[in-house]
């Protein structure tokens, strides 16, 4: 007989850390099928995989029971592979329809996104140049 108190133990088992798991991470469950890499995150059915394209994730796709489904249409797909590439042209007419009707960026939109891609060692040879030019 299942208790409450074992379903709680057994959902505790499956860790929401997992969520948070980049594909390159070696705890990560992943699968990798030509041009893509599925990354589990959770569910029993659905089970959901986020899905990344070289080094960037392009959105999620769910497998069910019986078929695959992603996050932008209600298309029925036989095999992962089908699921990821329909969400992958749907991201990629996305994109190019943004693009089409988007003004170009701001000045401020240009620097906000430079701030953004700074990675930690950046920081620290900004923090390094403050430091001198205070002192000086």
């Amino acid at each position: 007989m299942i208790t409450t108190l074992s379903l709680q133990q057994a959902d505790w088992d499956e860790s929401p850390e997992k969520i948070l798991l980049p594909p390159t991470d070696p705890n990560a469950e992943v699968t990798e099928i030509p041009g893509y890499k599925l990354v589990y995150v959770n569910g029993a059915c659905p089970r959901n995989y986020r899905v990344y394209k070289a080094d960037s994730m392009i959105g999620v796709i769910f497998q069910h029971l019986t078929h695959w489904s992603n996050e932008v249409d209600s298309i029925r797909y036989a095999e992962p592979i089908d699921a990821a590439v329909g969400l992958d042209e749907f991201m990629n007419v996305a994109r190019v329809s943004k693009a089409t009707t988007e003004l170009p960026p701001t000045e401020e939109e240009l620097l906000d996104q430079e701030f953004d891609a700074l990675t930690s060692d950046d920081w620290e040879r900004l923090k390094q140049l403050s430091v001198i030019s205070y002192q000086a």
